[in-house]
């Protein structure tokens, strides 16, 4: 793994493996990496701005601790691993505010099922992550914490809404991080920053306590959203996800997780899909070139490679109905008086008038009979992906359409524009790539491999079939070790692009 000249005698950029090796074999202590990432955040987190909630006393007590239980022989598999949640996570005694300035001041008593578990594995955790409000964007700044930048160029977002979470690994700040992703969430931070990120199969990590401020932590599964690590490398992923899947509580009296082991432990065993192209979004000319040269690169290396969409279920079909499920769904958190002003809105729209915006509106106030007639083609959808994996072992496609975008805080994300190789488009119509994975529940790792003209990281889409999230965490690992991976961004620095 590459560092920095700066770094070379720092833990700062090491892997989980590498840390749990140095802790186990006493070269290091718990309470030694704590102090030096401590530092590290206290000293270059300013213009960055990720970890915006600090624990470092509890961090101590916890990284003592965490010393004496290795003295005793406890080997527990994140034991003394130092790491940040992102904000929208409960962790007792901490705030959780999703950005909302009205929940400053709230104190979550419980920890979230994926704290717990990550607590229980031994991790240290140290803060949270910035995020944007109600974790709804593509940019992590709120009223309470203020913008997170990315540590690759300070002028551009991060990501969002693990935003945070993706600046803190890149800058070097903590090994291990967990986020969410709703509408890649967990995805476009990885990409943007070039850390690794997993979004899970469905419901197989829980989501209690990954709540707004003061609702209750309830045992659900939500539908689309997910929760999952982002780290520096694939192995750390696969780690983290050994340690957060499985049945919520109440459920593991009955019910146990046995996910399938990788499809395959060489790479060439591959066979691959790959999409380049969308019919409903240009995707840029960096982001194609970085895929087209990493596909290069697997044929070089002998894996097997199809550009042959035939089985690939309709993609337009899939954005549009996702569309449909993700506003249904956020829509139902809304407050009352912006839920009835939408629906005003929409009924009183020409029945021909069908913008974007208008499309979304709708979406918004979703009866439950077209809900669930919009359910019905995502289980057809997600049949028809079944049988692209019985003749593929992972589809690759890109992420978003673009490197990292330039900060864009206009209030009204309906307003707000992006440029695709010069050509204007809506901000709010970036998701297609993403809705692939999320409408059907697919697991997809997010994995860099290469850069723009002017610097800035690409990752590519790494999806794989149901339940097949150590296939495709997997695939991220063979190609991390054959081609390499993570390299750390020189902090400060701005891009000219």
């Amino acid at each position: 793994m590459m560092r920095h000249d700066d770094d070379s005698n720092s833990p700062a950029y090491l892997s989980v493996r590498e840390l749990r090796a140095l802790l186990k074999g006493g070269e290091l202590s718990a309470v030694e990496l704590l102090e030096s990432l401590i530092c590290r955040i206290e000293e270059l987190d300013g213009p960055i701005n990720a970890v915006v909630v600090r624990d470092f006393e509890r961090a101590r007590t916890a990284a003592r601790l965490a010393d004496d239980m290795r003295r005793r022989g406890d080997d527990r598999p994140l034991l003394g691993i130092p790491m940040t949640v992102k904000e929208s996570f409960n962790v007792a005694g901490l705030p959780t505010t999703w950005g909302f300035p009205a929940a400053r001041d709230f104190v979550a008593d419980d920890d979230a099922a994926a704290v717990e578990r990550l607590k229980g594995a031994g991790a240290i955790i140290i803060g949270k992550t910035n995020i944007p409000v109600a974790i709804s964007d593509w940019q992590s700044f709120n009223p309470i914490y203020g913008t997170t930048n990315n540590p690759w160029d300070l002028s551009r977002s991060p990501g969002g809404s693990s935003g945070g979470s993706a600046a803190a690994l890149a800058a070097g700040f903590v090994p291990l991080e967990l986020g969410s992703d709703l509408r890649g969430s967990l995805r476009v931070p990885a990409h943007y920053c070039g850390v690794y990120g997993h979004k899970p199969t469905h419901g197989i990590i829980p989501l209690r306590g990954h709540v707004p401020p003061g609702a209750e932590a309830l045992p659900t599964t939500r539908d689309l959203a997910v929760a999952g690590p982002l780290a520096r490398c694939a192995e750390d992923l696969g780690s983290a996800l050994e340690v957060l899947a499985g049945p919520d509580d109440p459920e593991r009296e009955g019910f146990s997780l046995n996910l399938p082991a990788a499809r395959h432990k060489r790479l060439r065993d591959f066979r691959i899909l790959v999409l380049k192209t969308h019919p409903l979004i240009a995707t840029s000319t960096a982001t194609v070139g970085a895929l087209t040269r990493f596909v290069d690169q697997l044929m070089h290396a002998g894996v097997s490679v199809s550009d042959d969409h035939t089985l690939v279920p309709d993609l337009e079909r899939t954005a549009v109905v996702y569309t449909k499920l993700f506003m249904s769904l956020i829509a139902a958190y809304w407050p009352a008086e912006v839920y009835d002003r939408i629906k005003t809105t929409i009924a009183a729209a020409p029945a021909h008038i069908d913008g974007a915006r208008i499309r979304r509106g709708r979406a918004a106030v979703l009866s439950h009979r077209d809900w669930i007639l919009a359910d019905q083609v995502r289980a057809s959808l997600r049949k028809s992906w079944h049988a692209v994996f019985r003749q593929f072992d992972v589809v690759l496609c890109p992420t978003m359409p673009t490197p990292a975008l330039a900060h864009d805080h206009l209030p009204d994300q309906e307003e707000r524009r992006i440029s695709i190789d010069g050509v204007e488009m809506s901000y709010e119509d970036q998701d297609p790539w993403l809705s692939i994975a999320s409408l059907s529940g697919l697991p997809s790792t997010v994995a860099p491999i290469g850069r723009s003209s002017s610097g800035l990281p690409i990752g590519v889409q790494i999806i794989g079939p149901y339940l097949g999230d150590r296939t495709t965490i997997a695939f991220a690992d063979l190609i991390e070790r054959e081609f390499g991976g993570f390299s750390p961004p020189r902090l400060g620095s701005r891009s000219t692009a």
